[in-house]
């Protein structure tokens, strides 16, 4: 279906992930991630990127953890929300559409490059309409106990195909295929 090497590039959700299976701690809290995981950890996986799709949930903490120095250049920002911020965010476009025509939209500003999908809503709205490619998951060694999730509850089975493993320092990631 999409193919990097006839330049439309592919929808690729991108997780980190406790060893627990946790994307987030309680309260959300992201900023053990950074503890792992830098742009330089898999800077392959930055230039194949294109443009990227996040949820307004993840675009918030994101910009709390702005300070932390944890800048990635994935491209143009989209964030898909229900209600755009009073305050215009010059580095994001903000839309209110549904998913389909969000992902259209991120994807037809990825240049031909991968489409990066954040934030567990958005994932599994992706995942349940059948609109994602791959799925990467940069395992860290850290147990959360309790936080987000992986998958949502009631996402139904999915079956993938791994594709490859590759290690860079105490961080394990995971390339699964996902199987249409």
């Amino acid at each position: 279906m999409n193919d990097t090497s006839t330049g439309t590039g592919k929808t690729v959700v991108n997780r980190a992930m406790s060893l627990d299976g946790f994307i987030a701690g309680p309260g959300h809290a992201m900023g053990w991630i950074a503890d792992y995981l830098t742009a330089d950890t898999f800077p392959e996986v930055m230039a194949a990127t294109g443009a990227m799709l996040v949820g307004r949930g993840t675009y918030e903490v994101a910009k709390g953890m702005a300070a932390e120095d944890t800048s990635y250049d994935g491209g143009p920002q989209f964030v898909l929300t229900h209600e755009p911020p009073g305050e215009p965010d010059p580095t994001v476009t903000f839309l209110t559409c549904g998913i389909e025509e969000a992902v259209a939209t991120a994807r037809g500003a990825a240049g031909g490059r991968n489409l990066e999908i954040l934030g567990a809503d958005v994932a599994g709205q992706c995942l349940r309409r059948g609109l994602v490619d791959e799925i990467l998951v940069y395992v860290l060694p850290v147990l959360l106990g309790d936080g987000v999730r992986f998958s949502p509850p009631g996402l139904g089975r999915i079956d993938l195909e791994p594709v490859a493993t590759t290690r860079s320092g105490a961080v394990t990631m995971l390339r699964f295929r996902v199987r249409k």
